[in-house]
């Protein structure tokens, strides 16, 4: 047989078996890493695969571990969880309901908006979902909203640290991206390319997590209108009234200010993103020691949270640098080049289905997962194809935002259960955030038809 031919066949197989051990139930890292290494065996034994190649994984490993842009993500992931600890999202939920409290819908729309607030200044989903879903579910309750809508409200909108900046998903697009760019760019004849930076992700998500904050805020209207039943006002007061924009200061100023330190540094070129991390988790602890929070305890708490949660990014990236390398070396580039570069359609086509695979995975696989096995398959050929690697990272983190909402492993869905209480059925939160995965959906169809939404920001910024 055909040693290309058994390559690409490996190669598919392999795709197909770690997902197979994952729906299992086996820790994805270490079975990307652990089947990746029995199918390079089986392609060592059919000669289709060097195991030299193997030798590679120690310089990969020490160019993450010296990557300075990826040290953003613990960073990133401390300020996130020191924010939570400083409770920043409790007060501006209870404040935020106060003030839209007496607009039917308010309530959804002021969750929404706090999700937006704290999606650009801390960016941890599992946080943002379980303070939300503590705080702002009861109180819906309380007011007869209808449990769907809360739980789907309280779902999606903890998920826009996903897409909004400073987003860990488009730091590690970002890195991969750019080095994807300028191996293609130079394999093509061009040796001074256009460098795709972290900065140029960020700034090109701004307008499509403003397009999702948009549409989850026009649904929760539309249901107001005309399904009022579904989310009554919640009156405040009037000795309430009297400090409610007092309040809305102090709870809006902290956070606003924070996001101006990080994102304004960086889309202004002020500062890296490592820097402006850095500058935000010091801004982050500064905030809890205002607000009497900072202690060795909390500090303590945050540290082995953000260890826990880097440790487990990172592995994932070290288990799937093994799955590129036997994936790419036994010929799985060529097999998925010609099946996209083949597609009736053209580029478009080929984009459409890589998005339509990255959506069906993330009814099983996680946000990190997903990119870390799918980016380096087949970006190359999308940017081969002309595709803008700016538009090509921002749709794909609007896509994987779906994966925290789609069952069966939706992470946000977890999350919001492990705190709702019993009268909330599980069917409930799955119903709920079926209207938001199909605005998502909306979303990607509009930036498909409209691809500035993502491009011109940069454009208009770095040009």
């Amino acid at each position: 047989m055909d040693p290309v031919l058994i390559g690409e066949l490996l190669s598919g197989l392999m795709f197909f078996g770690i997902i197979g051990f994952l729906l299992l139930g086996f820790p994805v890292a270490f079975t990307l890493a652990g089947v990746s290494l029995m199918f390079g065996l089986v392609g060592i034994w059919f000669g289709v695969f060097d195991p030299s190649n193997f030798g590679s994984l120690a310089n990969r490993y020490i160019g993450y571990m010296t990557n300075e842009v990826l040290v953003a993500v613990p960073l990133f992931i401390f300020m996130g969880v020191m924010l939570e600890r400083s409770k920043i999202a409790e007060q501006l939920l209870l404040t935020m309901g106060k003030l839209f409290g007496n607009l039917r819908g308010g309530l959804g729309m002021s969750v929404i908006i706090v999700g937006a607030l704290l999606a650009a200044s801390t960016g941890v989903v599992g946080a943002t979902v379980v303070t939300m879903g503590l705080i702002s579910l009861p109180a819906m309750l309380r007011a007869n909203y209808d449990p769907k809508l809360a739980t789907g409200v309280i779902c999606a909108s903890g998920t826009l640290g996903q897409i909004i900046p400073p987003s860990t998903v488009l730091i590690f697009m970002g890195d991969m991206l750019s080095g994807i760019n300028a191996q293609v760019q130079m394999a093509k004849g061009n040796f001074a390319p256009v460098p795709v930076s972290v900065g140029d992700l960020f700034a090109g998500a701004l307008l499509p997590g403003v397009l999702l904050v948009g549409l989850y805020l026009g649904w929760t209207l539309l249901k107001a209108i005309f399904d009022p039943a579904s989310c009554p006002a919640t009156p405040v007061p009037p000795e309430e009234k009297k400090e409610l924009m007092g309040e809305v200061a102090v709870a809006l100023l902290p956070p606003l200010l924070l996001i101006m330190a990080v994102l304004g540094s960086i889309l202004g070129g002020i500062a890296t993103p490592t820097e402006a991390a850095s500058v935000g988790a010091v801004g982050a602890m500064v905030l809890a020691a205002f607000r009497w929070r900072l202690s060795f305890a909390v500090l303590r708490e945050t540290a082995i949270a953000t260890a826990s949660i880097t440790c487990m990014v990172f592995i994932i990236l070290f288990g799937a640098s093994v799955f590129s390398i036997v994936f790419r070396l036994m010929g799985g580039d060529n097999l998925v080049h010609e099946f996209l570069a083949n597609l009736p359609g053209g580029t478009l086509a080929a984009v459409a289905v890589v998005m339509l695979i990255m959506f069906l995975l993330g009814f099983i696989l996680d946000t990190f997962e997903i990119i870390f096995i799918v980016i380096p398959i087949t970006a190359p050929i999308l940017l081969a194809l002309d595709v803008d690697p700016v538009w090509l990272g921002v749709l794909v983190g609007v896509n994987l935002q779906t994966s925290f909402l789609t069952p069966p492993f939706g992470f946000a869905l977890f999350y919001l259960r492990g705190v709702a209480p019993g009268s909330v059925k599980t069917s409930m939160i799955y119903k709920g955030v079926l209207p938001f995965v199909l605005l998502q959906l909306l979303a990607i169809a509009i930036m498909f038809m409209f691809p500035e939404i993502a491009t011109w920001l940069p454009r208009a910024i770095y040009s």
